[in-house]
């Protein structure tokens, strides 16, 4: 007879509770940790804080007895075949589950921002690319993929989405998060934990929560943003991708919020988590984030003590590996420190969710369905898919001189350090970039076409030339016996050959950007940080050289956060933006180049005139803005949502059904969009919120929803969006909670945050009794394209 724990039709609440009831206290905590194998024999850089520090050797032997919570990184620690890891996972989960007298396997995690963190697995666009498609049907598309092959060879968790808000784009962690704009952050989001969960993966939000609003934009520096901010910038993507995407897990993020580590903040993680919100799965920690209570916030002098903080907090979970919730926190309930209560109720999580992944059921199997067939986690349909992506992402920025598209048959220059790079395209959470340079021999793994080549096999007629122009972006070792006045005449030499290419071309493609990497090996990447937004290295006198040539410069940038192009505003005959746009992003960027794709890519974060406007994006009140209390102007070069098509559009006759709305009420707001052109395109209908008079200072305009309406020349579309006047709701009582208030709306229809870009403005009173408001508001603003 089995046990009620292995009764598959009882709900998963009631077999985890019978399970828990069996165990002893040491059973309990492992199921509450994490191991890390082979990471702590790795001998290049780290890539996690304090990785050889605090990580020791695993002793499984020891371990498995009471069972294991958590296997950290079966594929993205050291290259493996794809097949050849599946089998090493399984063998370690059937020595795990034999190890224990329960029989209970290890959930196993992985990284999966840019697609599954493994060698050899498709590599999609950054998710600041993601932000740049306006697109979630297609991002939750490449997340159902990408959940699907980590499925098949084992995998249970994924670590991802990022839903950090950008607050200052010198932050090295720009590029994984989605753009600076909450509504858009959440809605992408939301579609990507739809996306990976659909494929029996849990999905974890990082970072919570105000990662992103770190002072100077410095990685894990503190964060003392006031409760306003936090409510209405930085928690509404975690509250969409949980009310509305139902993510299974959080991982709470490294900063301190106002003294406060997230790591130990009960109000965040359980007053408003767990209590206010509902959320009833499992909080895990950042790597080594327990550690960091003890070793960089000094909250706890012990690692006992910094596990009795995090777990009254609310962390469940220690990742990547078992340090604090083990012995040390053992004793501290067995000598009534810690109150066993808390250990049963994170464990009880645990095992719910263990429960409902399948891995507590009789008949689980350590054997993934992917074996024994050839594993392939590069196939053509999410290649397809990752060209789509990378495709919409794509901004073209300018053409001021209709440069583009470039003409079929023609001399083109291509010149920069990134023009012939395949990393130029790689964001710095691909196994490429964050473990596969510690491997200099090794192969990709992945066909990634550099811009070059993509340009050849794009205009075979043209006549191409190419030249580098000047080194590489980011830290760079010097070659044996180089001298400071070798690399100068070496770097002299490189320019003067870049400008000779471009002085006999027709036009020059100057193909600049960042580099990515970890901790200060990159221009950007985690712990790749900016001190301002310049163009990293020597790319801005290459670019300037470039156009003292007269040849015309269309810049194509590959980054992975805006840089200042003021510099050259009304010199360069057009600019492409691209955000690490994945193993088909050369293809893509030559597609635009060459007009066989139409742009539709809109910015997901403003692109500054000077860096001397920093910190800034679009959610400013009025004192935010240009004004004559301050000689410095923030006003962005390109404002968010700017992009730029090969083809025109007109937007008409903007209705609602009513002029005004109760507070509680809706309404629906129609607009004609029509392709005006000679090309099939996509417009990108931006709708924004401006509130005149409001109890707190509110931002000029905000998004609060947004359409891609594709369409042939001459076609035309409605657009419906459905406009509830929740959306117009916001921090202003005087507990901090979200009112929606009677008084004037202004909804405009605009091609991007900018006044200049408002089409059309529908002016819209709400009526009645002011309403408070919590999670259960309506988050979304629901658009049909008809």
């Amino acid at each position: 007879m089995p046990h009620p724990w292995q009764n598959t039709s009882l709900p998963a609440e009631d077999r985890a509770a019978d399970l828990l009831s069996r165990m002893t206290l040491e059973e309990k905590l492992a199921q509450l940790a994490g191991v890390w194998p082979g990471s702590e024999s790795t001998e290049g850089e780290d890539v996690a804080p304090l990785q050889h520090q605090v990580n020791e050797e695993v002793d499984l032997d020891t371990l498995l007895p009471h069972g294991l919570g958590q296997l950290t990184r079966p594929f993205g620690t050291a290259p493996v075949d794809p097949g050849e890891g599946a089998a090493a996972l399984a063998r370690t989960q059937a020595r795990v589950a034999a190890g224990n007298r329960f029989g209970i396997p290890a959930v196993a995690h992985e990284e999966c921002l840019t697609g599954f963190f493994a060698w050899g697995a498709t590599v999609f666009p950054t998710p600041l690319a993601w932000g740049a498609t306006f697109d979630p049907t297609l991002v939750g598309r490449a997340a159902e993929l990408i959940g699907a092959s980590m499925r098949a060879v084992g995998i249970h968790q994924g670590l991802s989405p990022v839903l950090d808000v950008v607050r200052d784009p010198r932050w090295g962690r720009t590029e994984e998060s989605i753009g600076e704009d909450p509504y858009l952050v959440g809605t992408i989001g939301t579609a990507y934990v739809r996306g990976l969960q659909s494929a029996g993966i849990i999905a974890t939000l990082k970072h919570f929560a105000g990662y992103s609003a770190s002072r100077g934009a410095r990685n894990h520096a503190p964060v003392s943003i006031g409760p306003r901010e936090l409510a209405d910038v930085i928690l509404p993507p975690f509250e969409m991708a949980l009310m509305d995407g139902g993510a299974r897990s959080v991982m709470h993020s490294y900063n301190d919020l106002d003294g406060v580590p997230s790591a130990a903040n009960r109000r965040l993680l359980t007053e408003l988590l767990r209590e206010r919100w509902g959320f009833t799965g499992t909080v895990v920690s950042d790597y080594f984030g327990l550690s960091f209570l003890e070793l960089h916030h000094r909250v706890a002098d012990t690692p006992a003590r910094a596990a009795a903080l995090a777990l009254e907090a609310g962390v469940d979970v220690e990742l990547p590996a078992v340090r604090c919730f083990a012995a040390p926190l053992r004793d501290a309930v067995r000598a009534g420190d810690v109150p066993e209560a808390l250990v049963d109720a994170a464990a009880l999580r645990v095992l719910r969710q263990k429960c409902e992944l399948g891995l507590l059921d009789p008949d689980w199997s350590a054997t993934p369905p992917a074996l024994p067939q050839v594993v392939d986690l590069d196939p053509p349909v999410m290649r397809e898919v990752a060209r789509q992506l990378a495709e919409e992402s794509v901004v073209l920025l300018a053409n001021d001189r209709e440069a583009l598209p470039l003409a079929p048959a023609t001399r083109i220059a291509v010149v920069g350090p990134l023009a012939d790079d395949p990393a130029a395209m790689l964001g710095c959470y691909t196994f490429p970039r964050h473990v596969g340079v510690e491997h200099p021999d090794l192969p990709l793994g992945i066909d990634v076409p550099t811009v070059l080549a993509a340009l050849r096999a794009e205009l075979p007629d043209a006549a191409l030339t190419h030249a580098e122009g000047c080194a590489p972006p980011g830290p760079a070792a010097a070659p044996p016996g180089a001298t400071a006045t070798s690399a100068a005449v070496a770097a002299e030499s490189r320019l003067a050959r870049a400008s000779r290419v471009a002085a006999d071309a027709d036009v020059c493609v100057a193909v600049l950007g960042d580099r990515s990497g970890l901790f200060g090996r990159g221009t950007s990447g985690e712990g790749c940080d900016a001190a301002d937004l310049e163009l990293p290295g020597e790319q801005g006198a290459l670019l300037d050289t470039l156009l003292a040539t007269g040849t015309p410069v269309v810049l194509v940038l590959l980054t992975g956060r805006p840089y200042a192009l003021g510099r050259w505003s009304g010199l360069l005959a057009a600019a492409v933006q691209a955000f690490f746009p994945g193993e088909e992003g050369g293809p893509a960027v030559a597609a635009v180049l060459s007009g066989r794709v139409n742009p539709s890519g809109r910015l997901p974060v403003s692109v500054p005139y000077t860096t001397g406007g920093q910190p800034w994006t679009y959610l400013q009140p009025p004192l935010g803005l240009r004004g004559e209390a301050s000689n410095v102007d923030p006003t962005p070069l390109h404002a968010f949502g700017h992009g730029l098509s090969y083809t025109s559009f007109s937007w008409e006759r903007p209705e609602t059904d009513t002029a005004t709305l109760a507070t509680d009420g809706e309404t629906t707001l129609r607009l004609t969009v029509r392709n005006t052109g000679e090309r099939p395109g996509t417009e990108v209908v931006q709708l924004y919120l401006h509130q005149p008079v409001a109890r707190t200072v509110r931002p000029v305009t905000r998004l609060i929803g947004y359409a891609r309406v594709p369409l042939a020349p001459g076609e035309s579309a409605e657009v419906h969006f459905t406009f509830h006047a929740d959306l117009a709701s916001y921090p202003g009582a005087p507990d901090g909670g979200r009112i929606v208030a009677p008084g004037p709306l202004a909804l405009r229809l605009a091609a991007s945050s900018a006044d200049a870009d408002v089409r059309h403005t529908v002016p819209l009173t709400l009526t009645g009794p002011e309403r408070a408001v919590d999670h259960r508001r309506r988050l979304v603003c629901t658009a049909e394209v008809k």
